[in-house]
């Protein structure tokens, strides 16, 4: 059952794993990775600070954060247009334009996007970037394994340095290089929300490494998906135990990529009366359109929401929601953002309750990093419109 606003389908579409919810006790109105923080004067000792901002403000640092004006100028302002039919003529060589995935580019020209990565050496994880050339026609050339090398940052002497690309996220430097996100985040003061943009360098922790370099040792234990320490603070157990369940499930899943994600997002946004620009400023800024992002709090996908939250949404939209699903996770993510905008004084109020938490913002007011959260939000809108 839904309700008005929400669409049906009776065409058949893939079966995703169930949310591992956690035992771990979290706040109701819990809505981000980042929800429910609280000042250091106020929260109890045992208290699991929301705001990844909060607990680097109790450790003394300060959270860096992008000022609006400064993002990236390559961030897609508009949603790709509607697929034009595939030509049956690739060129040789296509140059890359802003907004273009291998997925995008092999569908028109009715190629597929397993020969478009072998022609050129590619992986589905690789990113891409505006003015680089891609082989369309050709034979893929055989490259023994010994002289492929795997992508990596220049070494310095306290570890490594990477210069952000457009497309870049803090994820996908984090697992192209194989460093925890956490140690990624501590390392260039940054949180979870910190905007980042082409051609500004991020410190690499001296301990990280191509990913493709690293062999498994067979006596050390498995290193989880998700880390359980961000920035001196160490997650309950269950809740990190949750949130690396839910990892695995997602890499296993068959998910969207960002583009798509971005398409479905606006897509939900429009069925269900809620401004699209907005709604893919909130999921650009809580994971850069990644279905596949879970945090250690165990907010899960591109709308980052924790399981008791998506059970809000669910009572919302009067269904059942599997967060793990990419199409109920954007409806879940926006049936909170319009529940939040019906019920707030203003705007601002509803963005801060989607980060801090709506009974934490009516109670404390907004933090510091709350404003800059909202600040961000706001300007991203205005990219995507």
């Amino acid at each position: 059952m839904s309700t008005s606003g929400t669409t049906s389908t009776t065409a058949a579409k893939p079966t995703f794993p169930l949310v591992a919810a956690t035992t771990a006790v979290l706040p109701a109105v819990a809505l981000s990775s980042l929800a429910l923080a609280a000042p250091a004067s106020a929260a109890p000792a045992v208290h699991v600070p929301g705001s990844l901002s909060a607990a680097m403000e109790r450790a003394g640092q300060q959270a860096a954060v992008v000022p609006a004006s400064e993002i990236a100028a390559l961030v897609p302002s508009r949603l790709a247009p509607a697929q034009a039919p595939a030509q049956t003529t690739p060129p040789a060589d296509y140059t890359i334009r802003s907004g273009d995935t291998v997925t995008s580019i092999a569908g028109r020209y009715g190629l597929k996007v397993a020969d478009v990565l072998a022609l050129n050496k590619l992986t589905p994880s690789t990113v891409i970037y505006p003015g680089q050339k891609l082989r369309l026609t050709g034979t893929a050339s055989a490259e023994p394994a010994a002289q492929r090398q795997p992508a990596s940052a220049p070494s310095t002497a306290a570890g490594t340095t990477y210069t952000i690309k457009p497309g870049d996220t803090l994820y996908g430097i984090s697992a192209r290089l194989n460093v925890p996100i956490g140690d990624l985040l501590a390392a260039n003061r940054l949180s979870l929300t910190s905007v980042i943009y082409p051609g500004k360098p991020l410190q690499i922790p001296g301990t990280a490494q191509p990913a493709a370099a690293v062999a498994p040792a067979s006596s050390a234990a498995p290193q989880p998906l998700v880390g359980d320490t961000f920035l001196g603070y160490k997650y309950p157990d269950p809740v990190v135990a949750s949130a690396n369940e839910n990892k695995r499930l997602l890499n296993a899943a068959p998910v969207p990529g960002r583009e798509e994600m971005k398409q479905i997002i606006a897509g939900t946004a429009r069925s269900m009366g809620v401004d699209p620009a907005l709604a893919l400023a909130f999921a650009y800024q809580e994971s850069g359109f990644s279905q596949r992002a879970v945090s250690p709090a165990n907010a899960i996908g591109a709308m980052q929401i924790v399981p008791s939250s998506g059970t809000w949404a669910s009572d919302l939209v009067g269904r059942r929601l599997n967060l793990l699903d990419p199409r109920d996770n954007a409806t879940a993510g926006i049936a909170i953002i319009r529940a939040l905008l019906r019920t707030s004084k203003d705007e601002d109020t509803a963005i801060a309750g989607y980060y801090q938490g709506q009974y934490s913002v009516s109670k404390h007011g907004m933090y510091d990093d709350t404003k800059a959260y909202v600040a961000a939000i706001k300007s991203h809108r205005d990219t995507f419109r």
